[in-house]
């Protein structure tokens, strides 16, 4: 049955109430769904700051904070001028049709959180939040898409409940219902409850089977990212300034044997230098057919060097590049592609599956500098050619390298010469000129004398080319972190670096690094441990979640099926051994008493937690028997009244806390429901407040009475 709200002022401000909770839950729920693109990385800054700026606005408006309104032709003449621009942004600025329908999705979100005032235009911004939970389904590998996630849901939850009651409080009839104070926690803590009942009965399901909605969006859209600080070629004279993102690029795990001491993850070696830029020629490769079973042999190191080896696991990022990264010279590579293509200066590239993993498998060897050295075979005369070729220089260039290296008889100690120079008298800095010069690598010698690696990789390469002695530029990472948190090795974008390597007589190629160490101070240790554990929970995420496959289901059960031996076997090794006789001794003997103590612990149980209740119960049953014998006194009336109040409740009409007895029924629409509820009330007073003990009889008579009537009313 419904009735009348009684006061209008009331209702009004219950709905105020109601709207800005519904509001802020909308809200909540496009900022978490754009949280979760921009933590993607896939955002350009001006639409991360638009956005941004946008959803700050519509909370000063919902809460009263500001106060303006866009008219209708402003928003028209706004959205006809974008319609226009999304084929521009498609063509020449996204130049992606992924990109520029992102671009499309957060205008309209800007649009509509601004101007959103109807039930229809709410649904589109719930429409339009989803859409960015998609997108950054779709764009995002990273740990921070499930903590959006999360948001999104807890938001969801709470918006969609809230419009429910907000969609029921405005109907033209509506039930009379009380209890709106502190509607904002009691509904809060509805919507944190439902959220993580949601999380924990889909908790299982998630790390319990495979997950292929990964490979299936990628059919739609390549994962792959482009890596900041590492490129297939080095090129110089550009300006402006270097960053040096901390984000993660690859994870090793070193299989208990140890890599070289400082050691390097080579990535491409380039040979060829124009004046500005270092490359490799295109199409220059050896292809590599992968053995059955993702087994591949490598050209392994000389027979005569001595040195020692060592095996790692790698795990690259979603990048761009199809560069492996070695430590020490790989002789066995275990990866899951059909070829590797082998370059000329000794680099390795690789066409991964999209729908698979990038990792990969290494067995290296690790050269012993310190030991005796025979003398290694010669350099093929077309590869001497091509380490010795330059185009046209500065000519003071070749003049600085005879200055740097007299003195000394040996290429070995020339090179040593010119790597001690370049460390000792230039400067490490990673801003880059602010104009263009017409040769950066003269002006880096001679003018400026400062500059990061890949100047000085250049610079030493290039001199050691004058002298004579083939050269070339690697780039690659630096050794990287070990994170005791996941133990795996964390290599950073940061850690990108250049150096040289160079052909001497009697070693062969040797490793040089001319670059001088970072002047700035590192970041403070307790930055540094947040920061790995940062990466372990991202490991984490990676390894059990988006590479979670059956697989990995296998060996977490064969884990835990060992821990479970293993632990068996270490509490049965500290125990006597007739202690297992002890034991079924002891089961035989209390065999027969199992059943009653079963019985006797469920009992116990089902009273502690039903106990509470069953008093309850008993105590009002006893209460009603005594009024029922006509010995009820005036405290029996707030227990008759409560129960008149549940009878009505089942049906649909709860009574406000703000009306008395006698107000709450005047309310009720006249009908023989309302006579008794009236005859129940006066009944009431004349109980508690008059003492009247005769009360309670007619009391009991007229809920068995109302109790009839609603069985029949509402059958």
């Amino acid at each position: 049955m419904n009735v009348r709200p009684t006061s209008a002022a009331s209702r009004s401000a219950e709905m105020r109430t109601v709207d800005r909770f519904f509001e802020f839950s909308l809200l909540g729920l496009l900022a978490s769904g754009y949280l979760a693109v921009a933590g993607s990385g896939f955002l350009d800054l001006p639409t991360i700051a638009i956005t941004a700026a946008g959803l700050v606005l519509r909370a000063l408006l919902v809460s009263g904070a500001v106060r303006f309104e866009l008219p209708p032709r402003v928003i028209a003449a706004i959205a006809l001028a974008y319609t226009g621009f999304y084929p521009v942004d498609y063509e020449f600025v996204a130049r992606a049709f992924l990109p520029a329908t992102v671009h499309l999705v957060f205008f309209l979100a800007v649009v509509k959180i601004l101007t959103a005032k109807t039930n229809r235009d709410y649904t589109y911004v719930k429409v339009i939040a989803f859409m960015e939970l998609l997108a950054a389904c779709v764009l995002s590998a990273r740990l921070n898409f499930f903590l959006f996630l999360t948001l999104f849901l807890f938001f969801g939850v709470a918006a969609y409940s809230s419009g429910e009651v907000r969609r029921s409080a405005g109907q033209p009839l509506s039930v009379v219902r009380g209890g709106m104070r502190g509607f904002h926690w009691r509904l809060g803590a509805l919507t944190v409850m439902v959220s993580f009942g949601i999380l924990a009965m889909t908790g299982g399901l998630f790390f319990l089977l495979p997950r292929t909605a990964r490979a299936a969006f990628q059919h739609l859209v390549s994962s792959r990212y482009h890596l900041p600080g590492f490129s297939n070629e080095v090129i110089l004279g550009q300006t402006g300034e270097i960053r040096q993102p901390s984000t993660a690029v690859m994870h090793v795990h070193m299989d208990g044997s140890e890599p070289p001491e400082n050691f390097k993850w080579r990535g491409a070696a380039l040979t060829e230098f124009d004046g500005r830029r270092w490359f490799n020629p295109p199409g220059a490769g050896q292809v590599l057919r992968v053995e059955r079973g993702g087994l591949l042999r490598l050209d392994g190191p000389e027979s005569w060097r001595p040195g020692h080896r060592f095996s790692y696991e790698v795990h690259l990022q979603d990048i761009a590049s199809d560069t492996l990264f070695f430590a020490g010279t790989p002789e066995f590579l275990q990866i899951d592609t059909p070829l590797v293509i082998r370059s000329a200066g000794g680099g390795y590239r690789a066409a991964f599956n999209s729908s698979g993993g990038r990792d990969y498998g290494v067995y290296s060897f690790a050269e012993d500098a310190a030991a005796p050295h025979p003398p290694p075979e010669n350099l093929p005369a077309s590869e001497r050619f091509r380490d010795l070729r330059l185009p046209p220089i500065d000519p003071r260039i070749a003049v600085l390298a005879r200055q740097m290296a007299r003195a000394q008889t040996s290429p070995a100690g020339a090179a040593r010469a010119i790597e001690r120079h370049l460390r000792r008298d230039y400067g490490y800095t990673l801003t880059l000129p602010q104009t263009e010069v017409p040769d950066p690598l003269a002006y880096f010698l001679f003018q400026r004398k400062k500059g990061h690696c890949e100047y000085f990789a250049s610079a030493m390469a290039v001199m050691m080319r004058t002298l004579g002695i083939p050269s070339r530029v690697v780039v690659g990472f630096q050794s990287g972190v070990y994170n005791p948190f996941s133990g795996w090795q964390l290599i950073r974008a940061s850690d990108a670096h250049s150096w040289v390597e160079a052909w001497l007589p009697g070693r062969g190629w040797t490793t040089f690094d001319p670059t001088p160490p970072d002047p700035n101070p590192p970041p403070s240790l307790w930055w540094i441990k947040l920061g790995l554990y940062a990466d372990a929970a991202e490991t984490f995420w990676q390894d059990w979640v988006l590479n979670y496959n059956l697989d990995r289901q296998l060996v977490l059960a064969a884990r835990v099926g060992e821990s479970s031996h293993s632990a068996g076997a270490n509490w049965a090794g500290g125990v006597p051994a007739n202690f297992g006789a002890w034991v079924k001794r002891v089961a035989d003997r209390g065999r027969p008493y199992g059943p009653p103590a079963a019985f006797l612990l469920a009992a116990i149980f089902c009273a502690a937690i039903y106990g509470h209740i069953l008093r309850q119960w008993w105590s009002t049953r006893r209460r009603v028997r005594r009024v029922q014998r006509g010995q009820g006194i005036a405290s029996d009336a707030t227990l008759l009244y409560g129960r008149m109040l549940s009878l009505l409740k089942r049906r649909g009409i709860e009574k406000p806390a703000w009306l008395t007895p006698c107000e709450f029924a005047r309310v009720l629409p006249p009908a023989e429901m309302a006579l008794l509820v009236d005859d129940l009330t006066v009944a009431y007073n004349d109980l508690r407040y008059g003492g009247n003990s005769q009360a309670a009889n007619r009391m009991v008579a007229l809920l068995q009475q109302l109790e009839t009537h609603l069985r029949y009313r509402f059958r």
